[in-house]
Parts: structure tokens; sequence; C-alpha cells
């Protein structure tokens, strides 16, 4: 996996790439944990190039939104498809998240 992260002051944008495994994971939730402690709250997750996620990738997304809210931000996922949108439509979490 690979991921690229643009921070400006109005959002954050991630792009993930490829499958995201429990040690990609925990180097993303770091970088994005260290944005939200730096003052971010509204992240945008572009997830069309991803081609699978684990449960921990999904936990860290689960993490990060909780974090943006509870700071008055929010998470919005973009570009789901394949494997990857199938896994949020089984875990729900289509309901947690908005949706591009």
């Amino acid at each position: 996996m690979s991921f690229e992260i643009n921070a400006n002051p109005q959002e954050v944008a991630v792009i993930l790439e490829g499958k995201i495994f429990v040690e990609d994971a925990a180097q993303l939730r770091e970088r994005l944990l260290d944005l939200i402690n730096q003052g971010h709250r509204r992240f945008i997750i572009d997830m069309h190039k991803a081609t699978y996620i684990d449960s921990s990738g999904l936990g860290v997304l689960v993490a990060i939104h909780k974090r943006a809210l509870e700071n008055g931000g929010k998470v919005v996922i973009k570009g789901l498809q394949g494997v990857v949108k199938d896994l949020f439509l089984m875990t729900r979490l289509n309901k947690v998240f908005e949706i591009d």
C-alpha cells in the first residue's frame, strides 16, 4: 500500500492505493492522528486506487472519523469500488461515513 497526504487549512486529502493491511494501517493512523492533533478537522479519503482494506485499515478510518467528529469535523470517503466498496456495504460503514 501507498498513501499520499496533502494538508491545507481547509481539509486533508488522503489518497490510498493498493492493498491496505495491518502494517500500513498503523502508519496511516499515526500520520492522520498527528494531523488531527495539529488542528485539522476535515478529511477526504480517496479510495479509488485502493484494491483491498483489512479490518485494521477499516478500524483506522473509524478511529479518525470519531476523533474528527469530536473536534467538530468529519471524514468523507470517495471513490469506493470493487471489493473495497463491498466491504463498506457488508460492514455497514456506508451508514457511518459520508460517502461521495
